[in-house]
C-alpha cells in the first residue's frame, strides 16, 4: 500500500539555459538604475495623472486608448503604496518622496526586459536556428529605442509584449496542432492567443492591428483545415468552434472585463464628468449624484427642468435665457425679431430652468396627483426667472441662417404672434404611451406651428450673446442627430404659482430620496462611445513627426534634460539596427515575389518545408510591421516617433529570418558561407558600437561636454540639446 515510499519521487525539467541567460540580461539592461531620473519624463505627466485618478477613485476619460494600460500602471502606484498626491503638471519636476519611482516603472520594465527571451522564442517557433533566434534577441537586447521606452513610465513596451506574446502563443498553438490536437497544452496556447490580444487592444487601441493580423493567419489556417478530408465534419466543426471561443468570444469578455474593472475603481465624481451624459454623471459618486439623487422620475406637467444637450459639442450645455435681447440689426444688416435670447450655457446657472406647463390650463404648479408628460404631447416650456414662453418662428438665427431665430417671446404689440406650442418627441422611448423621465429619457422638442426641431448648432454668438452657444429651430430635419436630442438633468416638482416665491424656489438645491444607477453594459457602451468620439489635441508638437520620419529615423524626441548639467534622456533608434531592419524587409520583399514567380513557372527553389516557414514568417514579421505601420498614414492625429516601435519590433525580428535565409539558400559555397558569417558578425559589432555610443542618451546617467554632444548630432534633425553656459 505504501510501496510508492520505497521509491525515489524523481522531477526531471528541461532548462534552456538561452532563454535564462537572455532574462537575465533583458533584466539587466532595462532594471538597472530604474528610478533614475527621479523626475517626471515626458509623458510620464500624462500617465501619472490616470494613475494618481486611479489611486483616488476619481473618474477620468482617456481617448487614446482602452483603460487596461493604465490600470497596469497604477497596480504599481498601488503596490509602491502611491496615494495619488502629486502634482503631475511639468516635465522635469522632480519627484517628492510619497512617490514610489521605481515602482511605478517596474512594469514596462519588466514586459521590456521579457521582450528579449521572447524574440527567442518566436523564431525557433518558426522553425529558425537558435542561431538566428539569438541574433533577434540580442538586436532586441540593444535596441537604443525599446531600452528607452521600456525604463519609463509610459505603454508602448506593454503593448509590444503582449503583441509578440499572441504570436508567440498562437504559434505554439499551432505547432501543438500538428502533435496533440484539443491536449491541455494545445488549449492553454490557443486560448492565451486570445487573451494576449485583447489585452494588445486594451492597452492601446492600435493594438487592434496585431490582433486583425493573428486572425487572418489563423483563419488561413483554419481554412486548410475546412479541407483536410483526413477530418470527420464533426472535428472539423469542433476546431472551428474552438477557435471562434478563444480567439473572438474570449478576447470580448476580457474587453468587457477590463472596463468593469475600470468603473468599478473609479467611481467618484473628477473634472472629466461633462462630457458624460446626465445619466451617467448620476451615477457617480458626488457630483451631479449630489443633485440628481432622489429627484422625481416623471416628469409632469408643472415640472421646473434643466434640459442638457445630449451632444455635448464643442462643450456641455444647457437650455438657457435672460433678460437681454437679440439686437434689432446684426453686423452683417439682417435683422432679428428683437425677441429674448435663448442660447445653451456651459455652466450651472439659475437662468437655466424652464417650467413645464400644459398649454390648456394656467397654473404652473404640480397638481395632486401629479400629470405625467407623455410621448406626442403638447407643451410649452416657461422661463423660470423671466416666466417668458420657448418660442420659434420663421425669422433667420443670428449664426445659422438657414435655420429659425428660437427666442423666448416678448409681446411688443406688433405682427409677430407667439408660436410656443412643442410637441415632445422621445426617441429612446419603449412604447409610444411612454413617460418623459428624468435624465433616463432623450428628448426631441419639435415646434408645432414649423415642425422646427430645437437645435444646438454649435457656434458660439458674438459678445452681445455674451459668448454663449447658439440654439436654432432645424427645419429640414435629416434624421437623428445628438445635437437635436435633450434630456432633462435636475427636476423638482413645481410648488409656487407667485413669481417671487419661485425665484426663491428655483435658487435651492433639487433633492429628494430616491436613487438610479445605470447598469453596467449602458455605462460601458456611453464611455466607449465618448471614447472614440471625444476629440484630441490636434495642435502640433515641437517633436510630432510623420511616419516617413520613422523609417529613416529622422527624428528623435528630447525625453528629459537635468537641471544642472548636460545628462539627458533622448528617443534615439539604434541607427544600424532601423536601417538593416529596413533593408531586411525590402530584400524579404523581392525575394518573395521572385519565388513566387517562379513557383508559378513550377520552378521550386525551396523545399515544400521551407517555403511554408518563409511563407508564415513573412506574414507574422514583414505584416505584422505592416499593419503596424501603414495605418498611420491614415490617422490625423499628432504622431510620434514612439508609435512607431511596435512596427519596428516586429520589422527586428525578420532580420536575422532573411540572414539565415541567405546564409543557408543563396551562399551555396562553404567560402561564400564564411564571409557572409564574418560581414554578420562585423555589422552586429558596428549595432554594438552604436548602441554604446548612444547609451549616455539612453540611460542619461552621464554628462557630455559640449563637444561630445555634438558629435552625437549624426543628424541635423536630431535635436540634441546643448546648454549655453
Amino acid at each position: 500500500m505504501l510501496g510508492f515510499l520505497e521509491r525515489p519521487v524523481v522531477v526531471t525539467a528541461d532548462i534552456n539555459l538561452n532563454v535564462v541567460a537572455l532574462t537575465a540580461v533583458g533584466l539587466l539592461s532595462r532594471l538597472w538604475q530604474l528610478a533614475y531620473p527621479r523626475a517626471v519624463v515626458f509623458d510620464e505627466v500624462y500617465y501619472g495623472q490616470y494613475i494618481s485618478f486611479y489611486m483616488k477613485r476619481i473618474f477620468f476619460l482617456d481617448g487614446s486608448g482602452p483603460p487596461f494600460g493604465h490600470m497596469l500602471l497604477a497596480l504599481g502606484g498601488y503596490l509602491g503604496g502611491f496615494d495619488g498626491n502629486f502634482l503631475w503638471n511639468r516635465i522635469g519636476a522632480e519627484y517628492s518622496s510619497n512617490v514610489p519611482v521605481w515602482s511605478l516603472r517596474l512594469l514596462p520594465a519588466l514586459t521590456g526586459a521579457l521582450l528579449v527571451p521572447m524574440a527567442y522564442q518566436i523564431l525557433l517557433e518558426l522553425g529558425f536556428s537558435h542561431c538566428a533566434a539569438t541574433g533577434a534577441a540580442l538586436l532586441i537586447l540593444i535596441e537604443n529605442a525599446l531600452i528607452t521606452q521600456a525604463r519609463l513610465m509610459l505603454l508602448e513596451s506593454v503593448l509590444i509584449f503582449f503583441n509578440l506574446l499572441a504570436v508567440l502563443s498562437y504559434l505554439k498553438f499551432a505547432n501543438s496542432q500538428k502533435q496533440r490536437p484539443f491536449s491541455l497544452r494545445w488549449w492553454f496556447w490557443l486560448t492565451l492567443t486570445g487573451m494576449a490580444c485583447s489585452c494588445a487592444v486594451g492597452v492601446k487601441y492600435v493594438g487592434v492591428f496585431t490582433y486583425l493580423l493573428v486572425l487572418a493567419v489563423a483563419g488561413v489556417h483554419a481554412w486548410h483545415l475546412i479541407g483536410d478530408r483526413t477530418l470527420s465534419h464533426v472535428r472539423v466543426l469542433c476546431h472551428l468552434l474552438a477557435r471562434a471561443a478563444a480567439l473572438l468570444v474570449v478576447p470580448a469578455l476580457m474587453y468587457l472585463l477590463f472596463f468593469y474593472v475600470h468603473l468599478t475603481l473609479v467611481c467618484r465624481s473628477g473634472p472629466h464628468d461633462q462630457i458624460m451624459s446626465s445619466a451617467f454623471q448620476a451615477s457617480l459618486e458626488g457630483g451631479l449624484a449630489r443633485i440628481t439623487q432622489g429627484q422625481p422620475l416623471e416628469v409632469a406637467y408643472g415640472s421646473q427642468v434643466t434640459l442638457k444637450n445630449v451632444f455635448g459639442k464643442p462643450v456641455p450645455c444647457w437650455l438657457h435665457s435672460h433678460q437681454s435681447t437679440y439686437p434689432m440689426i446684426y453686423e452683417n444688416g439682417r435683422g432679428s425679431s428683437h425677441q429674448q435670447q435663448v442660447t445653451c450655457y456651459p455652466f450651472k446657472d439659475v437662468n437655466n430652468w424652464w417650467i413645464v406647463k400644459d398649454p390648456g390650463r394656467h397654473p404652473l404648479v404640480v397638481s395632486n396627483p401629479p400629470r405625467p408628460v407623455r410621448h406626442g404631447d403638447i407643451v410649452q416650456l416657461v422661463h423660470g426667472m423671466t416666466t417668458r414662453f420657448l418660442n420659434t418662428h420663421d425669422v433667420a438665427a443670428p449664426l445659422s441662417p438657414h435655420s429659425q431665430e428660437v427666442s423666448c417671446y416678448v409681446d411688443y404689440n406688433i405682427s409677430m404672434p407667439s408660436q410656443n406650442l412643442w410637441r415632445l418627441d422621445i426617441v429612446n422611448r419603449e412604447s409610444d404611451t411612454e413617460v418623459w423621465k428624468t435624465i433616463l429619457s432623450e428628448v426631441r422638442l419639435v415646434h408645432v406651428n414649423t415642425s422646427a426641431v430645437l437645435k444646438l448648432s454649435g457656434a458660439h454668438l458674438p459678445d452681445w450673446g455674451f459668448r454663449q452657444l447658439e440654439v436654432v429651430g432645424e427645419k429640414l430635419s435629416r434624421g437623428y442627430h445628438e445635437s437635436m436630442v435633450w434630456n432633462v438633468e435636475e427636476h423638482r416638482y413645481g410648488k409656487s404659482q407667485e413669481q417671487k416665491e419661485r425665484e426663491l424656489e428655483l435658487h435651492s438645491p433639487a433633492q429628494m430620496d430616491v436613487s438610479r444607477n445605470l447598469s453596467f453594459m449602458a455605462r460601458f457602451l456611453e464611455l466607449q462611445w465618448r471614447m472614440l468620439t471625444v476629440k484630441s489635441d490636434d495642435s502640433e508638437h515641437k517633436y510630432s513627426s510623420s511616419p516617413l520620419d520613422w523609417v529613416t529615423l529622422d527624428t528623435s524626441i528630447a525625453y528629459w534634460l537635468h537641471p544642472r548639467t548636460s545628462a539627458q534622456i533622448h528617443l534615439l533608434g539604434n541607427i544600424v539596427i532601423w536601417a538593416s531592419a529596413g533593408l531586411a524587409t525590402a530584400v524579404y520583399a523581392l525575394l518573395f515575389f521572385w519565388y513566387l514567380l517562379r513557383r508559378r513557372r513550377c520552378i521550386r527553389d525551396l523545399p515544400e518545408g521551407c517555403w511554408l516557414r518563409w511563407v508564415l514568417a513573412g506574414a507574422l514579421c514583414a505584416g505584422g510591421w505592416a499593419v503596424n505601420y501603414l495605418p498611420f498614414f491614415l490617422m490625423e492625429k499628432t504622431l510620434f516617433l514612439y508609435h512607431y516601435l511596435p512596427a519596428l519590433t516586429f520589422q527586428i525580428l525578420l532580420l536575422p529570418v532573411v540572414l539565415q535565409h541567405v546564409a543557408d539558400h543563396l551562399c551555396r559555397s562553404p567560402l561564400l558561407r564564411s564571409v557572409f558569417g564574418s560581414l554578420v558578425v562585423a555589422w552586429y559589432s558596428c549595432a554594438c558600437h552604436v548602441f554604446n555610443t548612444l547609451r549616455p542618451l539612453t540611460y542619461g546617467d552621464r554628462s557630455l561636454s559640449p563637444g561630445e554632444l555634438r558629435a552625437l548630432r549624426w543628424k541635423d534633425t536630431w535635436d540634441i540639446l546643448i546648454r549655453k553656459y
